[in-house]
Parts: C-alpha cells; sequence; structure tokens
C-alpha cells in the first residue's frame, strides 16, 4: 500500500508539473522574444531622434550605443548605409519602414526592427536595429533550465512528501494488520493505539471494542465451563455414592436404590438446566418458601456430610418461616457453601435462616476457621486451595438475585447470604442497596455467633428445628 500512495502521490505531482512547466516554457519563449524586440525598438527610436532634419542633405550622424549585442545603422531613402553597422545592402524589413510606420521581423538569422525617420511629414531615413537570434534562444535555454530545475526540486520535495505522507497512512494500518495477527494468536490483551487520522482511528477503536467483546465472551465461556463443572461435581457424588451403597451394601434394598439413583438423575438433571440458565439473561426466577429450599438442601448433603461422620442441621426462625426466596440461585448458592464447608470446614454444619432488619439472612457455619483475606475469598482463582472457583460464582448469583454474600465471621467460619424479602408475585419488598448502612451493621452483627441456634430435636425462641443428623455411622 505504502508504494501505490507514493506512485500516485508522484503521479499528481509530475501531472501539476507538467500543466505548469509547459505553459511556463512558452510563455517564456514568446516573453523572450517580446522583450528583446521591445529593446530593439528602443533602441532604434533612440537612434532616430539623433537623425537630423539635414540628413537628406548629407548631414552626418552620430548615432548612439546599441543597447544590445547586435547591430544599429540607418539608411537613407536610397536604402544606402549612412552610418552605424548593418548589411550594406538594406533587407526587406529596412525597406518596409520607409512605407512610414516600425516593422519587425527576421533577417539572417536576427531579429530586426525597423523604425522611420520622418522630417517635415516625410520620411528621409530608416533606422534599423538588430541582434542575433541566438543570444535570445541561450537566455531561453538558460531559463528553461531555471524551470527545470525548479521542478526537479519539487519532484524531490513531492516524493519526500509522498513518502512521509504514504508511511503517516500505512504506519497505523501496518500496526493494526499485527494487532490482529496477535489477536489470531490468542493475545487478546492488544488494543489499538490512536493515530491521530480519524478514518483510521474510527477502524483502530472499532477493532479495540471488538477484541474486548470478544473477551468477554471467552471469560463468560471459560467461566461458565468452570463453574459447570464446579456444580455439577457434587450430584454426581451423590448419585455416585447411592449407586456404590447399592452394590456394596449386600442389606440394601435394590428398588429403593434405584428409586434414589432416579431421583438424583431428576436432581442431576435440573442442576444442569439451573447450570445452563446461568449463561443467559432471565426474565423472572422461580420462588418458591424456604422451607422448601432447606429440605431439599438438607436432602442432597445429609449423606455427603454423614459419609465423612459430620452433622448437618437446618433450622428456620419463626420471623422468616414464611418467606419466599429465589430456588435457582438460593439451591446453587448453598450448594457451594455446603460443598465449601464439607471439602474445608470441620465438625457440626449449621445452616439457619432469620431475619436481619427485614432482610432474609442464610448463615452457614461450621467449625472451622478461614486465614485468606475476605478480597480473595470471593475472587474467582483468588484462594490457594480449591479452584478458587465456588465462591465466586456464589457470590455473582447472589448479586443477579439482589441479594449479597459476605463472610461473616472468620473463626469460626461463617458465610452469610443476605436475600432481599421477595413476595409471593416475586417483587422485592426491599432492596439491599437502599439500606447500605443498616445492612452494612448487619453484615458482621454477631460474627462470633452464625445467627440464633436453636436446640436440637425441639422448638428454640423465635425459631424452629427444620431437621439435623447423627454422625454417620455404618448404615449411613
Amino acid at each position: 500500500m505504502r508504494r501505490r500512495v507514493i506512485r500516485v502521490a508522484l503521479a499528481a505531482t509530475l501531472v501539476s508539473l507538467v500543466l505548469v512547466a509547459v505553459p511556463l516554457a512558452i510563455g517564456i519563449r514568446i516573453s523572450f522574444f517580446a522583450d528583446e524586440r521591445a529593446e530593439l525598438e528602443r533602441s532604434a527610436l533612440a537612434a532616430a531622434v539623433q537623425v537630423g532634419p539635414d540628413f537628406s542633405a548629407n548631414d552626418p550622424v552620430e548615432l548612439p550605443r546599441p543597447t544590445t549585442d547586435g547591430q544599429l545603422a540607418v539608411y537613407d531613402r536610397t536604402l544606402t548605409l549612412r552610418a552605424g553597422t548593418g548589411p550594406q545592402q538594406a533587407d526587406d524589413s529596412t525597406r518596409a519602414g520607409l512605407a512610414g510606420h516600425v516593422v519587425q521581423g527576421e533577417s539572417a538569422g536576427s531579429l530586426v526592427v525597423a523604425v522611420p525617420v520622418a522630417s517635415s511629414e516625410q520620411v528621409i531615413g530608416v533606422v534599423r536595429a538588430s541582434s542575433p537570434i541566438s543570444a535570445v534562444r541561450t537566455r531561453i535555454a538558460l531559463a528553461w533550465l531555471a524551470v527545470l530545475g525548479g521542478a526537479v526540486i519539487a519532484l524531490l520535495i513531492g516524493i519526500t512528501v509522498a513518502t512521509w505522507q504514504a508511511r503517516r497512512l500505512t504506519t497505523p494500518l501496518e500496526s493494526l494488520a499485527r494487532i490482529s495477527d496477535a489477536v489470531a494468536a490468542g493475545d487478546l490483551s492488544a488494543r489499538a493505539e490512536p493515530s491521530g487520522i480519524a478514518e483510521v482511528d474510527a477502524l483502530g477503536n472499532a477493532q479495540n471494542a471488538m477484541v474486548e467483546r470478544l473477551g468477554r465472551v471467552l471469560d463468560h465461556a471459560r467461566h461458565f465451563a468452570a463453574d459447570a463443572a464446579h456444580q455439577l461435581r457434587t450430584p454426581l457424588a451423590g448419585l455416585r455414592l447411592t449407586l456404590e451403597t447399592g452394590q456394596t451394601d449386600p442389606d440394601a434394598d435394590p428398588r429403593r436404590t434405584v428409586d434414589d439413583a432416579l431421583r438424583q438423575t431428576g436432581e442431576l438433571q435440573r442442576t444442569v438446566q439451573e447450570v445452563l440458565g446461568l449463561s443467559q439473561l432471565r426474565a423472572a426466577e422461580p420462588q418458591g418458601p424456604i422451607g422448601d429450599l432447606f429440605a431439599e438442601a438438607e436432602h442432597r448433603w445429609h449423606g455427603l456430610l454423614a459419609e465423612r461422620g459430620r452433622r448437618l442441621i437446618f433450622a428456620i426462625e419463626d420471623q422468616v418461616g414464611h418467606r419466599v426466596v429465589p430456588l435457582a440461585n438460593s439451591r446453587q448458592i448453598l450448594d457451594v457453601l455446603l460443598d465449601n464447608a464439607r471439602t474445608h470446614g470441620h465438625g457440626t454444619v449449621r445452616v439457619t435462616a432469620h431475619d436481619v432488619l427485614e432482610t432474609t439472612a442464610i448463615d452457614v457455619r461450621d467449625e472451622g476457621s478461614i486465614t485468606a483475606d475476605v478480597p480473595d475469598l470471593f475472587r474467582r482463582g483468588g484462594t490457594t486451595q480449591g479452584t478458587g472457583i465456588g465462591l465466586a460464582l456464589a457470590r455473582n448469583l447472589a448479586e443477579s438475585s439482589g441479594g449479597r454474600l459476605v463472610l461473616a465471621s472468620s473463626s469460626p467460619t461463617v458465610f452469610r447470604l443476605l436475600l432481599p424479602d421477595q413476595q409471593p408475585d416475586g417483587s422485592d419488598s426491599i432492596q439491599l442497596g437502599q439500606e447500605t448502612g443498616d445492612v452494612g451493621q448487619a453484615i458482621t452483627a454477631g460474627s462470633a455467633t452464625a445467627g440464633p441456634t436453636p436446640r436440637s430435636g425441639s422448638r428454640g425462641a423465635g425459631g424452629r428445628l427444620l431437621g439435623s443428623r447423627r454422625p454417620a455411622g455404618p448404615a449411613c
């Protein structure tokens, strides 16, 4: 492209030079001949003034020096040379001068101007001035050389400007090509820099926007694949545990094992559908009672925790027992938190639903402790244990439902999910963002105790027990 720009610029320069230089050269030739004839005419007129009225009576004449390199002579009416330098025999231009008007012509390679000399309204002689045509042509050639030199200089300047402009135009495009190659090679951080050329900058901005959108799409695809693998791992583990139990336990009821496997397969299918829904914008998320949410979670996670000899307790305060929550996102968040407690926590796991400033709070507590920084816990890939996906996914799900997920206590570990109160029609009765100050205080209030913990098997003050499990024994 650079060569094409240079060729176009040079062609335009050459056309301009031709259109200017050719008329200029013709004008120089015409002008130089006209100037020379005018100079000869002035010399002849100056000499004619020196011719007296007694010229016909052979009065001598003293002619001035010619102003040109030519000849200056005066002739009488018989065309005889009386003074000056010139041909002995008068030429045609000199003869025409006897007619009483100025004559311009050429003779024997010279420019000739004949001026009549009059006395008493009669022509008594002719003054002839001449100069060689070769001298005029020499001056014209020198002028043409000057014009040619100017044209060459202009052409060189045009080449320089064309090269600079071609480089200025093509360098940003070459940069865009390199950036496109880098993006094609997988470097999505490559960005086009401003070039100062509006059209190229518009192209660069469009490419940058495309690369940014492509990066977001690829990040979303990678995150979705990781989230799907993370969320499907636990249901698959539960299904495998059920099948292995039915295979290894001789006292197991095959029909019950198959029923449990089919139920867990249905849950796995629902989890797949919910995970697929994470990659799409859904208009409205199904709502349901918080008791149904806890019952499903207790059914899914009891066996997995009992396998490790750990208790799982669910409790709901009376203040929130009638409330509804977004089932799909809340189910996924609880799965992440319970899996985190099972994998990295210790002791009994308690899941408690209680009220915080008219906001539904769900605490997931175990007897372990966390030493990592809070920002790293919820940053994808920020933890040193596990994949670093689950908590980041859970926080995103909570925020997509209008809630928040925070670490309420690090020792013992308590994760708190705050959900806006949902009306039966699915609308929010309170927005967490409108109560930033009060809710912010409520997030960390009671960090040492993750909400109320009703006594097992009895109705506690202001709360009720949903379910509890004994430590896993040989029969689990």
